[in-house]
């Protein structure tokens, strides 16, 4: 087996080398990829250089701090996976990070989740991926590349066919680049899963729901897709619903954040009659009120069984939509994952999900529920699961999520399909 080189080494000359001072989050970073014995078994590590993520406060990572970093991980082949999310990378920053990215042919996840990179960034980091054939993962995430920046992805998302997910959510994209991604995804057949959560949309003619259901009609391979915050009214939800009965690669639809009612979950509770594809169904902070649970519970009570999760928190449910809903689970034995929490539970909803915990049909880990006694009367208490308990933010000592911590990731990785 040929010996690893010694990366915290590396990293001490080229800031000697560079005349830069050492950041102590990256120099301890690689020192623990060095000396862990599991990674040194391996062929593959990622390096966790998260600027939120230690028990103690970290100096975060520069733009001329990633400058010698990036000259270590040049000729590094066993790092796969870089993490700088939450540092202080600016647009120089993503200069350098687009050079590595053309030089760089063994990277498959890349992680700049709210670093401070602009429009100009973008250009050079997607300009980067019209060439680069390893990346698989990418995360924008929270970065202000404005309607401008995404543009560039979009432009890049026409040519480049190894990346599988792309994160561009809290993003500030607009409605021309969330058109111009509608477009390019119609042809795209690698990209498997999408975030665009939180455009800035001044039109309240939902266009860009509307290109986003074309696309769904002409696309075989996208699996996953975030649609939250986009302002989406029973009208957007209509249109989706039916590009869907068209589509039968989609596994996972986050709506979370619009503004759908009962009206627009009545398409819903359609579509799942027919539909033997979505497995992971996101409508937190909808109102859908109880004629909306109530569809949802007739849907999956008697017709669909292949939905797995549902999470229908803060949606202005009350006791008789709850109940409804627990209904559905006793008679669906496929729905194993439900988020209810931020509804008004009256002591029926209370007895009827405290049942279904105890008996077993709900596991813990799979619901944000618990159950207690005051008085003999049943109560319910948050646990805080949900289908995106780790999407921000992710215990420094854990690599993986738990699967109950986090059903959405758990239940589909991108890899399967």
């Amino acid at each position: 087996t040929s010996v690893r080189p010694d990366l915290h080494l590396r990293y001490v000359q080229a800031c000697q080398t560079l005349g830069q001072r050492e950041n102590p989050l990256i120099a301890h970073v690689l020192k623990e990829a060095d000396e862990n014995d599991e990674t040194r078994c391996t062929k593959e590590i990622v390096l966790k250089i998260a600027g939120n993520n230690n028990p103690r406060p970290v100096q975060r990572v520069t733009d001329d701090d990633f400058r010698v970093l990036a000259s270590v991980l040049c000729n590094a082949a066993f790092v796969k996976g870089l993490d700088l999310a939450y540092n202080v990378l600016t647009d120089a920053g993503a200069e350098t990070m687009a050079t590595f990215l053309q030089e760089n042919s063994s990277l498959r996840y890349l992680n700049l989740m709210f670093n401070d990179i602009g429009t100009s960034g973008a250009e050079l980091i997607a300009g980067a991926l019209h060439k680069n054939r390893s990346l698989v993962h990418m995360r924008m995430t929270g970065n202000k590349i404005g309607d401008q920046g995404g543009m560039f992805f979009a432009s890049m998302l026409q040519s480049n066919s190894t990346l599988e997910k792309l994160d561009l959510g809290d993003c500030d994209l607009g409605l021309h680049c969330l058109i111009a991604i509608a477009t390019a995804l119609i042809r795209n057949r690698s990209i498997r899963a999408i975030n665009l959560n939180r455009p800035l949309l001044y039109s309240q003619e939902e266009e860009t729901t509307v290109h986003i259901a074309q696309m769904l009609k002409n696309n075989p391979s996208l699996v996953e897709l975030h649609l939250s915050k986009h302002d989406m009214k029973n009208f957007g939800v209509e249109r989706l619903c039916e590009a869907l009965y068209e589509n039968s690669s989609l596994r996972y639809l986050d709506l979370s954040c619009n503004k759908i009612t009962s009206d627009g979950v009545k398409f819903l509770g359609e579509l799942l009659k027919r539909n033997q594809s979505l497995i992971i169904l996101d409508l937190n902070a909808n109102r859908i009120e109880d004629a909306g649970a109530t569809y949802l519970s007739e849907a999956l009570s008697l017709h669909n069984r292949t939905l797995q999760a549902l999470s229908v928190v803060n949606c202005s449910i009350s006791g008789k939509g709850l109940t409804a809903l627990s209904k559905a689970i006793k008679s669906n034995m496929i729905l194993s994952y439900i988020y209810i929490w931020g509804n008004t539970f009256d002591e029926d909803a209370c007895m009827s999900f405290s049942e279904l915990i105890k008996l077993g049909r709900l596991k813990p880990g799979c619901t944000d529920v618990a159950p207690y006694e005051v008085e003999g009367q049943a109560q319910l208490a948050e646990l805080s699961h949900g289908l995106h308990t780790e999407y921000y933010w992710a215990p420094w000592h854990r690599v993986v999520a738990d699967d109950a911590a986090n059903a959405s990731l758990a239940l589909v990785a991108v890899s399967e399909y």
